[in-house]
């Protein structure tokens, strides 16, 4: 089956740090793909993978379910955790969410997370009716390319499979059960006007995790895929900011560290 256009894995081979990138739900690498360059573009060794059923097309979606993106991208952590001495992991939206499943997970495995409008939950009321929805209707209307900057584009479903959907819903109430598990230093960036996650979803997740290193930035000129939108260099730059911090703590002397 073609990918989409800008659908593809990327991969970087460079320095000792590595980066996890996650794109979201329904979307595909190109979403995310300006964020893994300039990480790679800095000397880090990136992974970017393609999530199984992504880009595509939506009913390749409609046979997978979150145990298959999530196994996804945890053999891609396990990957990086054996070249590189410190790994941290970035997500926008769906790929928020598992990066939040992998630090409750691998735990000191992962020195820092970096989110993008993480989806947390399904606020629709109608989200409640996917057991047997799903069974009556098989895709709704998409959710792609929620961006305010003219001409930029996301290459993702025009279509929501709803097996997937039901799968993804209950991902999040999984992944909401174990954030207090997250204790990692912690960067989430948000819009205010996001058509897709809102801002509530950013609250909770600052709110239920153990991590007492905690950063909060607003993305207040771009919708939901904000590494396509206005801010997308403002996301970039925090990220590099927040690496580099915490790379040099873990190579500052042990009586730096301590006094």
């Amino acid at each position: 089956m073609p990918l989409l256009p800008g659908a593809e894995p990327f991969h970087h081979t460079g320095g000792d740090v590595g980066v996890l990138v996650c794109h979201g739900f329904t979307g595909s690498p190109q979403s995310v793909r300006p964020w893994a360059t300039t990480l790679a573009d800095r000397g880090h060794t990136v992974s970017l993978p393609l999530l199984p059923g992504h880009g595509t097309r939506w009913q390749d979606l409609a046979v997978t379910g979150w145990q298959d993106w999530y196994a996804e991208v945890d053999r891609e952590l396990r990957r990086l955790t054996q070249s590189c001495s410190q790994v941290f992991v970035c997500g926008l939206s769906m790929g928020g969410t598992l990066a939040l499943r992998l630090a409750a997970q691998h735990g000191a495995a992962i020195s820092g997370l970096v989110l993008v409008n993480p989806a947390n939950k399904m606020h629709e009321l109608a989200t409640r009716a996917l057991p047997v929805l799903r069974h009556l209707a098989p895709s709704v209307a998409g959710i792609a390319s929620d961006i305010a900057k003219p001409g930029a584009q996301e290459s993702g479903y025009d279509r929501v499979p709803l097996h997937a959907a039901h799968s993804l819903r209950q991902f999040f109430r999984r992944v909401d059960a174990e954030l207090p598990q997250v204790t990692q230093p912690l960067l989430v960036m948000h819009s205010p006007q996001d058509h897709v996650v809102p801002p509530v979803d950013s609250a909770r997740v600052l709110a239920r995790v153990s991590s007492t290193d905690l950063t909060e930035r607003l993305l207040e000129r771009s919708y939901h895929v904000a590494t396509l939108d206005y801010d997308a260099e403002l996301i970039f730059a925090d990220t590099h900011a927040f690496i580099d911090r915490l790379t040099a703590d873990a190579d500052a002397p042990l009586t730096e560290q301590v006094g």
